[in-house]
């Protein structure tokens, strides 16, 4: 069997056909329902040309849309390409022309953001409208269920290990950016995590020399699983448009004949999705750290505290990556079940580490071991020692991506060779402690990280800048207890000019995603830099935290 996601489903789809592959709302697909209905839609692309390396946009909330038409990209040989939601027309336009979109899937209810920019997208062939009650169906789109009741499913074709996957950065350092796998490296990956999860019963230490997976012996595993009632159903509490709710709550289970359960509601409601976990007898909750975690641990104390607690007894995990996940909440969750807390460090371009708490051995806030083939080096370029207090750049080895999409000058920066052998460096700090395991500081650049979204600060200074009463400004993230961090900015006016902080606020919403708008402005005399015009942070970050503490 080819290394690829659409093989590996097509084969488990055969193997557990009526088993519940995908579940929203009230709507539940069965594994031969999953398949058919994408490979429907994978006839829509091929017939309007779309192919081997063909990317397709997915801007979609949570949903089974999501997933069946991931899968329909897939079967063609195509390579999703996932689109924020939140973003604005000027950074839509950025995202499908850097990918070159040949299609883009989109939710109904932004049917107006993509008629304004649709003659921006030349290369766009087709436009899928997935209605959700909001919009008519434009002229120039096609309705998705209409797509697959109108179209033959496609017929099973040969795929290469070799062919692209590929996920959009958030934009750590920089604008987002497109991290190229392989399927072969990167279905290895996500099987080898779920094994060592405990989602395929082979005993993790058969793969730790290996650089693959033998991937005929998933299906016969898998109807195995089916027939003892061990298959996972997963719950990505997270957006599937960025890495942790896809890979950790999606990919994985599904590459083990899992059942993804998803929310269609925007924005987090704790409330919502205990009571899915307990309708639904979820396995594994996928959150991002404290952001989620805190809401939901008040939930279930406000619950259990009016006598009605949520049954959540059918939780083994919960998994969290992306921003910092305390200690002090997750002894809050662990009070109300004995479960496993997986706190993943790891980035779009690789994983790092991890910690796994639980009643019987609580885990430190932002303290890691590392993976198998992970360093730290410092700038000048040797290992650090444990214990020694130097702060090094963590890369990872392995699974390394094979570059950014048409960014050799960033690749060759980030991707490198350290002894001959190959590692990623996304640009994490950290902290080498006696025992091995290290202390995660953070980026070096300046990215603010704000409940897993990652805000670059140079693009909101540019919009605030755009307001006619204002001269400079630089943005800083400031501590958070529910968010982590939150967008602050300094500004300075134009000679006397005013302009009060929410009216600011309210202009750069015209230019920017939700979450990269200031949560507050603080207004200065002059906004310090260095001699050469380079941004003082170190100033502006002082600055905040002196004001806002």
């Amino acid at each position: 069997m080819e290394t690829h996601f659409a093989t590996l489903w097509e084969n488990i789809s055969d193997v557990i056909p009526d088993r519940k592959a995908l579940i929203c709302g009230n709507i539940e697909r069965t594994w031969r329902e999953y398949d058919d209905r994408a490979a429907r839609l994978a006839t829509l692309l091929s017939k309007n040309g779309l192919g081997d390396d063909s990317k397709v946009g997915l801007y979609l909330h949570n949903s089974n849309e999501y997933l069946e038409a991931q899968y329909s990209i897939f079967k063609i040989k195509g390579v999703p390409i996932n689109v924020n939601y939140r973003y604005k027309e000027d950074e839509l336009v950025y995202l499908l022309d850097n990918a070159d979109a040949e299609a883009v899937f989109y939710q109904g209810c932004y049917a107006s953001q993509i008629e304004s920019i649709k003659e921006k997208l030349p290369k766009v062939k087709v436009f899928i409208q997935v209605n959700d009650g909001t919009a008519e169906l434009p002229e120039f789109s096609v309705d998705f269920e209409d797509s697959i009741s109108n179209n033959d499913p496609m017929e099973r074709q040969e795929r290469s290990g070799e062919n692209i996957y590929m996920l959009y950065t958030g934009g750590t350092t920089g604008m987002p950016k497109g991290v190229m796998y392989n399927h072969e490296g990167f279905v290895s990956g996500m099987l080898k995590t779920g094994t060592a999860w405990g989602l395929l019963p082979i005993a993790p230490e058969e793969l730790e020399n290996t650089t693959g997976f033998d991937l005929d012996i998933v299906p016969g595993l898998v109807k195995n699983l089916e027939e003892s009632n061990g298959l996972i159903v997963s719950l990505p509490a997270c957006p599937l448009m960025h890495g942790t709710g896809m890979w950790l709550g999606a990919l994985i289970p599904l590459s083990v004949g899992g059942t993804v359960v998803t929310i269609p509601q925007l924005g987090l409601d704790p409330d919502l999705l205990l009571k899915e976990t307990e309708n639904h007898k979820v396995n594994n909750l996928v959150i991002v750290g404290d952001a989620f975690a805190k809401p939901i641990r008040d939930s279930l104390d406000k619950a259990k505290g009016e006598g009605n607690p949520y049954d959540i007894s059918s939780v083994n995990m919960m998994i969290s990556s992306g921003v910092m996940w305390s200690s002090e909440v997750k002894e809050g969750l662990l009070a109300h079940h004995e479960m496993l807390l997986v706190d993943a460090m790891g980035s779009t371009e690789g994983g790092m580490g991890g910690s796994i708490a639980s009643r019987e051995n609580p885990a430190p806030t932002a303290k890691f071991t590392l993976n198998p083939g992970v360093i730290v080096i410092t700038d000048e370029g040797k290992l650090v020692e444990p214990g020694s207090g130097e702060m090094g750049l963590i890369g990872t080895s392995g699974l390394v991506p094979k570059g950014y999409y048409k960014d050799a000058k960033k690749s060759a920066e980030t991707f490198k060779e350290v002894d001959g052998v190959r590692y990623s460096f996304p640009g994490d700090y950290a902290l080498v402690e006696a025992d091995g395991s290290i202390t995660l500081l953070g980026r070096g650049s300046n990215c603010i990280n704000t409940a897993g979204e990652k805000v670059y600060p140079e693009e909101v200074e540019e919009a605030v800048k755009r307001h006619p009463d204002i001269y400079d400004c630089l943005v800083v993230g400031v501590e958070d207890d529910r968010f982590g961090q939150r967008v602050v900015a300094l500004a300075s006016f134009k000679e006397d000019n005013i302009v009060e902080e929410a009216d600011l606020i309210s202009f750069t919403r015209e230019h920017l995603a939700g979450y990269k708008l200031p949560k507050q402005v603080l207004f200065v005399d002059e906004v310090m830099r260095a001699p050469n015009g380079k941004a003082n942070y170190k100033w502006a970050k002082q600055r905040a935290d002196e004001e806002l503490s």
